[in-house]
């Protein structure tokens, strides 16, 4: 019977967060200036923070989370599992919730959020189903998507900037929210289409 792969060590894994920001981020010249990335240490803590999950120490698991959402503005509870090589882009109030699952590969912009549909639901819900979405291999999430629930996106899949994904995504899709609508000086508001734009541009809802 085959072996599986051996998984990196967690200071290997480290090693490759950092070379991913140099590699992603066009800002970032060397591995020196990416050490100042703002989502760099969000990430770190929560490689450290996890392990305490699985470990049962869920009391300094939280307390790390908290600290770096304190310091860095991303909220990623300790119990999610975000694979090798993911790159946080900017990091301002990305939030991935407990159950989420994150493969390898993954480009998350700010503002995105894999989150649940709501205790209304959530509480309804099965002692360890899980409440939040998985996120499958090289998927790119696009600043201020939301995705919500017990989702799949998978592998390859593109989630654009604003759009809200509460259903499963096919390998390779994209899922693109509606642009603005520019309108001429003096031209009267369609007030249907509008309201609409309005409400898909305010965030998650």
């Amino acid at each position: 019977m085959p072996q599986s792969p051996k998984q990196p060590g967690i200071l290997d894994t480290m090693r490759e967060d950092l070379r991913v920001i140099v590699e992603r981020d066009p800002s970032i010249g060397r591995r020196r200036e990416a050490l100042l990335h703002p989502a760099l240490p969000a990430l770190w803590t929560h490689r450290i923070a996890h392990r305490l999950h699985c470990r049962g120490r869920r009391m300094p698991a939280r307390l790390l989370a908290y600290a770096a959402r304190r310091a860095t503005g991303v909220e990623i509870h300790p119990g999610a599992r975000l694979g090798r090589r993911v790159f946080i882009d900017h990091g301002a109030a990305v939030v991935i919730g407990e159950t989420a699952r994150v493969g390898d590969d993954v480009t998350i912009y700010h503002q995105v959020t894999l989150g649940a549909v709501g205790w209304w639901s959530d509480n309804e819900r099965p002692a360890g189903e899980r409440r939040h979405p998985h996120v499958g291999n090289g998927v790119v999430l696009g600043t201020n998507a939301t995705v919500l629930g017990p989702v799949t996106i998978a592998d390859h899949a593109v989630i654009g900037a604003q759009a809200l994904v509460n259903k499963d995504v096919p390998a390779h899709a994209k899922v693109l929210a509606p642009t603005a609508v520019v309108r001429p000086v003096g031209h009267e508001p369609r007030l249907m289409e509008d309201l609409f734009a309005t409400t898909a541009s305010v965030g998650s809802w």
